[in-house]
């Protein structure tokens, strides 16, 4: 069953977290991910949001997200987006 990712972050330290930015595509390639959206401009329809960014990837299934999510690789570039920002990560089910 598919599961997407989903990240709401604000980021407090741009150059640590460009560091990550810059060799996420290269690690996130290697697994079985789709990158969906990567917005630092989302528009607010309602409520309020305090974050920065939304980060929407998908996976074909739990798994898959996990072999990405605790690869070395996604680790050791995952201490920039670490240091440099701060936010929430959520699993989703969907529904097929």
């Amino acid at each position: 069953m598919t599961v997407y990712a989903l990240a709401q972050i604000s980021i407090h330290d741009r150059p640590t977290y460009e560091r990550y930015q810059a060799r996420f595509m290269d690690v996130f390639l290697r697994y079985r991910g789709r990158l969906l959206s990567a917005d630092e401009n989302p528009q607010v329809v309602e409520g309020a949001w305090d974050k920065q960014k939304v980060i929407l990837m998908s996976f074909p299934d739990e798994a898959a997200f996990r072999d990405w999510a605790e690869s070395p690789a996604y680790r050791e570039i995952a201490k920039d987006r670490i240091a440099g920002s701060t936010g929430v990560v959520l699993l989703a089910k969907g529904l097929q």
